[in-house]
């Protein structure tokens, strides 16, 4: 097969679409299949015949961003007044049949339905990327909504990496009396066909017979040697330059960090036959619209060497930018951290891949065969490539035997995420007796695998002791009576749905939230979202003495009961002063340059301070039956701060 455009055909369903398609219409349905082989259009057809029956979806994605562009997309295919948005910063058209939300928003309605004993207005569900159900920290969200979500509605799930999709499928079959139809498609789209780049700059196979080849090999044997050797160096101009002569561009270089991605643009050039990028309309808005990006550093390589840096450092604006022209065909190469591979829809002729481990949140670990096939699944584009490439490149933290076994490997299994947080049971409690909650963990994934001997069979027995422990924290701060049942407190503190209710709860019963301040509001609020251990110390003299006292007054009402969470096994992060300063001063009206000037921080390390602190308020603004001041003042306050560049308005 040459390397190439495929000749253009009518589209026409695979089996496994219409297979989906079927299933979903009379029960819930697992779909896994590769990136790039029409999953979207499944969810799509699905969505239509329940839309044109009169009926209401709910798409549900991981990511903001994913949820942003599925908003537009459908917008397009339904009508603008057909499609409404949920996330933590945008809330449009919330009563449209069809809604598009991220997982925490879906999870919280069915908090609130089984609170009001209601039923979720929903004919049926569609959970994107449905392998964040194993994700560490966020897959609790998923299993919740599986657990609660009433039988009635059909579930489908969407996910190119699911390794234990028929003992999902048997757990949700078990929980929601019904059948779960599992369909999977192993084809890739497009083939992939890896190859390696050898310092001297010749291109070969990676594999031969599924063994590494020859040459590789030799070299991998050769670099194990004992002798000392100069680590390769890659430069990424050069890399580019060979696979434009081989026609293998455009290309997603998969690099360790942000620092990395910004690095590379300085080995690129303009090539010798590449016009200057010649922007079209909708850039030249974007760009007339957000005039820090006409002087942004990286301009100049987008618009004279096509390469562009993508990662989570940067403004939305900016990585809008980039996206657009990627999918327009305009660039050759983008520079990315794996924040790519997580949901950003720009494939490319290639991927090319630098190292063999990846960063988890805490250290370096060898790529597992999910997050490999999420970054291979980026490589080759249906409709515009008749093979796709993924190009391992040596270097000190490429391991090519590792990447030679990813290539065959299936991804892992999901095993369940369930953990207890205050939130998730003071909603519970909402509507459930403590021994109602035993029951509903018995239902869980965690539950299910302890039983069928997939996990430590002790998993459940530990999760009800952690919930017990919890429990006694909450009647010893009396949000929760002896009885199990909520307090006045504890009913109200569970409309805080983040990761601190009990601390916010506790500065609103002691009263010392700023007053008529939204400014201020707006700056205390990110004590309690910053999470990171990033100490940034700001000039003294240039600190509003307001802004410290409201500060100091919040820390030394939370002295005594971080002492009584931490007796108690809790953990709580400390709360720097910096990021409230940076919230004032964007809420003070502060230019966003200056304000990145005098913190010190990445645009994109604001932008997410700045949208965690916006979700706060939009909770502490939902108390205005019993705290309507400083509901009011939240209000407020999220207004101030979700203002462009930090959201994209219209």
């Amino acid at each position: 097969m040459r390397i190439g455009r495929p000749e253009e055909k009518p589209f026409t369903p695979d089996p496994f679409q219409l297979e989906a398609l079927e299933a979903i219409a009379e029960s819930d349905c697992l779909v896994t299949a590769p990136t790039g082989s029409g999953k979207t259009w499944i969810a799509e057809q699905a969505i239509r015949r329940i839309f044109e029956q009169g009926g209401r979806v709910w798409y549900a994605s991981p990511l903001k961003a994913l949820t942003n562009a599925k908003w537009v997309e459908f917008s397009a295919s339904f009508g603008g007044d057909q499609v409404g948005i949920l996330t933590g910063d945008t809330k449009e058209n919330a009563d449209a049949p069809i809604i598009v939300g991220t997982t925490e928003i879906l999870r919280n309605q069915l908090y609130d339905a089984m609170h009001k004993g209601e039923n979720l207005d929903c004919d049926l569900i569609v959970l994107d990327e449905a392998h964040f159900l194993g994700d560490e920290d966020r897959g609790v969200v998923w299993e919740e909504i599986m657990i609660y979500l009433p039988s009635r509605i059909n579930l489908l799930m969407l996910s190119a990496t699911i390794g234990n999709s028929d003992e999902i499928a048997a757990w949700l079959e078990t929980n929601r009396s019904k059948p779960c139809v599992v369909i999977r498609e192993e084809t890739r789209p497009v083939p992939l066909y890896p190859l390696f780049l050898h310092p001297a700059g010749r291109l070969m196979p990676l594999l031969a017979k599924k063994r590494l080849y020859g040459k590789v090999d030799a070299f991998v044997k050769n670099t194990s040697a004992p002798q000392p050797r100069r680590p390769y160096s890659p430069n990424y101009g050069d890399i580019i330059e060979i696979l434009r002569t081989f026609d293998l561009l455009p290309a997603i270089f998969f690099l360790k960090s942000r620092s990395d991605c910004d690095a590379a643009l300085r080995h690129c050039r303009k090539g010798k036959d590449i016009e200057e990028l010649a922007f079209d309309d909708e850039v030249e808005e974007l760009l007339a619209r957000f005039p820090y990006l006409k002087t942004h550093r990286q301009l100049s390589y987008l618009y004279r060497a096509r390469v562009a840096a993508h990662h989570g450092g940067q403004l939305p604006a900016w990585k809008f930018l980039v996206e657009a022209e990627m999918k327009k065909g305009r660039l050759d190469a983008i520079f990315a951290t794996s924040t790519v591979a997580a949901g950003v829809n720009f494939p490319a002729r290639t991927i090319v891949l630098f190292n063999s481990d990846q960063f988890n949140g805490r250290d370096f670990q060898p790529l597992t065969a999910t997050e490999f096939h999420q970054m291979t699944g980026r490589a080759g584009r249906r409709g515009l490539d008749k093979i796709g490439f993924m190009l391992a490149v040596p270097g000190r933290f490429m391991d090519l035997k590792h990447v030679a076994e990813l290539l065959e490997t299936s991804p892992e299994e999901i095993t369940s995420r369930i953990k207890n947080d205050f939130s998730m049971i003071l909603n519970l409690l909402l509507s459930h007796t403590p021994e109602e909650i035993r029951t509903l963990f018995g239902k869980s994934l965690s539950a299910w695998q302890a039983r069928s001997g997939t996990t430590d069979g002790q998993a459940d027995a530990r999760l009800w002791e952690d919930f017990q422990r919890h429990l006694d924290f909450l009647k010893a701060e009396a949000f929760v009576d002896p009885d199990g049942r909520l307090t006045d407190d504890g009913t109200w503190t569970s409309q805080l749905r983040l990761d601190q209710p009990l601390l916010i709860a506790e500065c609103l019963r002691r009263d010392v939230f700023p007053k008529d301040d939204p400014a201020l509001l707006a700056a205390v609020t990110a004590l309690f979202v910053y999470d990171g251990d990033q100490n940034i110390v700001l000039d003294k003299k240039r600190i509003p003495r307001k802004l410290k006292g409201a500060y100091d007054l919040v820390v030394s009402t939370l002295l005594a009961p971080f002492e009584r969470l931490d007796e108690a096994g809790f953990h709580v992060n400390y709360f720097y002063f910096w990021p409230a300063a940076a919230l004032y001063y964007w809420a003070r009206d502060m230019a966003w340059s200056d304000v990145i000037e005098r913190i010190g921080i990445a645009d994109g390390d604001l932008v997410s301070l700045i949208s965690r602190t916006a979700d706060n308020l939009r909770q502490i603004a939902s108390l205005r039956d019993t705290h309507p001041e400083i509901a009011q003042l939240a209000s407020r306050a999220r207004d101030l701060i979700l203002r462009e560049p930090v959201v994209l308005l219209e």
